[in-house]
């Protein structure tokens, strides 16, 4: 066989041959830890920049997400196969969007808006916004209350917020993931966060309640890291459980939600593809 046929060949080989190979390599695991891949990873094109998730508590079987700073405010609901079901207009305009939480309020059911991202950590003040929690095909959600938040020790920037009855915590993201306290007063919209842990886990991207409220995740882009509840608030920052996540291959993880046995994680989109992804994993976890 010729040299010049040779090199053909091989060029031609290398072109069938190099798409199939970078899909293998960047073909997901199918377990990470105690879990299995339940379901995806599903493409979200509408949501680039998935940032925060939470498990509704007004409607099992609805996951909300949102986009990074830049985006319109609007709350998306998805099923758990990542079908989108609604797109939610909220009534604000945001500086940094960075989470959102589900919780128990006194209207009932809530989702509380975290506006606390502050990479230059210039920002005085940061705002939280409380909502009810909508049904998937409302338009708009109700007014918001609006919390004027600060923290004791000056600005940090974050990206992780969940929410324990009245009190609130944002885990810092910065080499040590501080976590900071503040509990909601009767009549008040001034919130004073205080620093009560360090959970030495850098760069943290998202947290949240398990819709039990037993439990607290807390995810970087390479691990999610369980807690009891109880601890946490007690101050105590010792994990019951850490699953590593880099064998999932996504592009950049960001949010996590846990309901039951069941985690779910999103994450941005490539530059190749900018939609993001959402995968369930289904975990066999101690109690």
């Amino acid at each position: 066989m010729s040299r010049g046929r040779t090199v053909t060949l091989a060029a031609a080989a290398a072109l069938v041959l190099g798409p199939l190979a970078a899909a293998w390599v960047m073909r997901p695991g199918t377990s990470a830890g105690p879990c299995v891949v339940a379901a995806g990873p599903v493409l979200l094109p509408e949501l680039m920049e998935s940032s925060g998730l939470a498990v509704g508590r007004r409607n099992p079987g609805l996951i909300w997400s949102h986009n990074d700073s830049g985006s319109a405010a609007v709350l998306y609901a998805l099923d758990t196969a990542g079908v989108l079901r609604g797109r939610v207009r909220v009534p604000i305009a945001t500086r940094d969007w960075e989470d959102v939480s589900a919780a128990r309020c006194p209207s009932g059911d809530c989702l509380y808006i975290a506006d606390i991202g502050d990479n230059k950590r210039i920002r005085p003040q940061v705002q939280i916004y409380r909502v009810p929690e909508p049904a998937a095909g409302d338009a708009a959600t109700a007014e918001p209350e609006v919390f004027t938040a600060t923290y004791s020790d000056g600005p940090h920037n974050a990206e992780a917020m969940f929410v324990v009855d009245t009190d609130l915590f944002i885990v810092t993201r910065d080499r040590t993931g501080g976590v900071y306290r503040a509990t909601i007063a009767p009549g008040s919209r001034a919130l004073t966060f205080r620093r009560v842990a360090q959970l030495g886990l850098a760069a943290v991207t998202d947290a949240e309640t398990s819709a039990d409220g037993a439990s607290v995740v807390v995810r970087t882009s390479h691990e999610a890291v369980l807690y009891r509840t109880a601890d946490l608030i007690r101050g105590t920052s010792a994990p019951y459980w850490r699953i590593a996540l880099g064998g999932l291959r996504e592009p950049q993880g960001e949010g996590v939600a846990i309901d039951g046995n069941m985690l779910y994680l999103s994450s941005e989109g490539r530059a190749l593809n900018r939609a993001g992804r959402l995968m369930s994993l289904r975990c066999e976890l101690p109690r």
